[in-house]
Order: C-alpha cells, then sequence, then structure tokens
C-alpha cells in the first residue's frame, strides 16, 4: 500500500484483521470507493457517501499523475472533515488497490477513461457492484457517444463481465449531488441493472445519500437514463426556465388541482431559480 505524508487512512492492517474476522465482518460498514475522486462528480460523491456514515475511499483515476493527486486527494480529504468530521475515509492513491478493498465501486471518470479505468480494475472487482455514473457526451452536449442501442453502462457491463453493473447517479449534475433537496423536493435517482440484489444495495445507497432512489429496470434502461442528462442539459439553452437540476417523478394525485387518484406517474424537470 502506498502511504503518503500528510494523509490520513484507514486501510491496511486494520481491514485485514477485520476481514480475517467472521464476527467483525458482520458488523462493518459497507465500503465504497470512488475513483476519479478528484474531479467534481467524485468529489462531490465522496462527500455525500461519507456523509450518510459509509467507509469512503478516495482515489484518483489516473494514479501515476502522482504530483497532482498526492496534493488533491489529501486536499479533498480535509474539505469533507471540515464538513463530516466523523467521516469514516482513507486515501488510496491506486484504483487496483482501492477497488480490492472496496464493496461498491464507483468510476465518477469522464466516458473518455472509462475503458482504461475498467481494464485496470478488472480482476479486482469480480463479484462487486460497479456503479456507473458516466454520461457519453460529446463536446458540445449536443448527442451521445455511444453507438445506437447501447449505453456507457452497458459498455462497461461487457468490459466487467464479473461485475455487478447498477447504472445510477447520472441524472443529477455534480454541484447538486451535495443539496439532495431544493424547497423540500428531494431529488430522484434513477436505478437500473440486471441484479436484483445489486439494485437493492444501490437504491439503500441513493436513499442513505438523502435522494429519492426510483427502480428504472434492466441495465438496457441506461440509454434512456443517458438520454435523459443530455435533454436535462439542453432544456435551460432552449428555455427561459432558470436552471435545472433533475428529473422528479410526480404522482398524480399529489399535482395541484388534481382529484384523487389512478396510480399513475410522470416525469417533471425539477428547476431551481438562479
Amino acid at each position: 500500500m502506498r502511504r503518503y505524508p500528510g494523509a490520513a487512512y484507514i486501510v491496511g492492517e486494520m481491514f485485514e484483521e477485520l476481514s480475517n474476522n467472521p464476527t467483525a465482518r458482520i458488523t462493518m460498514k459497507k465500503t465504497v470507493a470512488i475513483i476519479g475522486a478528484e474531479g467534481k462528480m467524485g468529489s462531490a460523491m465522496a462527500c455525500v457517501i461519507a456523509r450518510a456514515g459509509y467507509r469512503t475511499l478516495i482515489s484518483g483515476h489516473d494514479y501515476r499523475d502522482l504530483l497532482a493527486l498526492v496534493g488533491r486527494l489529501p486536499l479533498l480529504e480535509a474539505k469533507i472533515r471540515m464538513q463530516v468530521p466523523q467521516a469514516d475515509m482513507g486515501i488510496v492513491i491506486d484504483p487496483k488497490e482501492a477497488s480490492w478493498e472496496a464493496d461498491i465501486i464507483i468510476p465518477a471518470v469522464p466516458y473518455e477513461a472509462q475503458a482504461a479505468v475498467a481494464q485496470e480494475i478488472r480482476e479486482f472487482v469480480t463479484g462487486k457492484i460497479v456503479i456507473s455514473v458516466v454520461n457519453p457526451m460529446n463536446q458540445g452536449f449536443s448527442d451521445l457517444l455511444t453507438p445506437p442501442m447501447k449505453s456507457a453502462a452497458e459498455e462497461l457491463a461487457e468490459l466487467l463481465p464479473h461485475s455487478r453493473i447498477v447504472k445510477a447517479f447520472n441524472t443529477i449534475f455534480a454541484t447538486d449531488v451535495k443539496v439532495p433537496d431544493s424547497k423540500d423536493q428531494v431529488a430522484d435517482v434513477f436505478v437500473a441493472g440486471d441484479d436484483s440484489e445489486a439494485v437493492t444495495q444501490v437504491m439503500e445507497l441513493v436513499r442513505d445519500t438523502g435522494f429519492n432512489p426510483v427502480n428504472a429496470g434492466n441495465l438496457s434502461m441506461s440509454r434512456t437514463l443517458e438520454s435523459m442528462m443530455l435533454l436535462l442539459m439542453n432544456i435551460p439553452r432552449r428555455n427561459t426556465c432558470g436552471s435545472v437540476t433533475g428529473w422528479k417523478v410526480v404522482q398524480r394525485s399529489s399535482l395541484p388541482g388534481r382529484p384523487t387518484p389512478e396510480k399513475s406517474t410522470k416525469f417533471a424537470a425539477r428547476n431551481i431559480e438562479s
């Protein structure tokens, strides 16, 4: 394990001791590794997951850029600890080591880096949950980079065939991840995956981080979820609606002026005034 001055670590020997103790394993909190924690989405995810009480490992997506990571990751950890003094956190520079120690792995990396990161961690994430938060958009945010009938999450599943891939957190902007609710409305996070037990665990993580989990179906629904974020980014550009934060599933019975009830829902973009 590579250790760096000035950073707090809660991995290594302590982890091995607990891992070899069956009784301790039952009560151990789940460990979530954020690969790409130096980025906007990665740092936001690290903050809310640490705040939710999960053991959180932060790692860079290019550990070879040590000079940058040694500066950024301890700074991120310090910022999170200012907000969450009780955070159970550790810095693991190498994504492979972080993946080996974690129960849930979140590669919060650009779409262009997804294949390289997946190749690197592949042998360390067998049987584990890997959450795809990637939105594969072009630079102008006018189209998706994935081929028709294929999502970034499905590509990740092909790259990591022995992992349990779940799509989540991709329909929320990084700046809003730290603020699950606004004007008494809790943001929805759509969760899609083919492994029902993995989906259940990710929905629990979503709930623990302060969001409202919505089961969106199988992993193939990631195509729709990734397109939803593309649409969300274009709505403010073409309409005078202020800054858009996310999608919200609204029950018809809860809409103003509606008599009671059919159990149907509709999508609504939730706006926050600039």
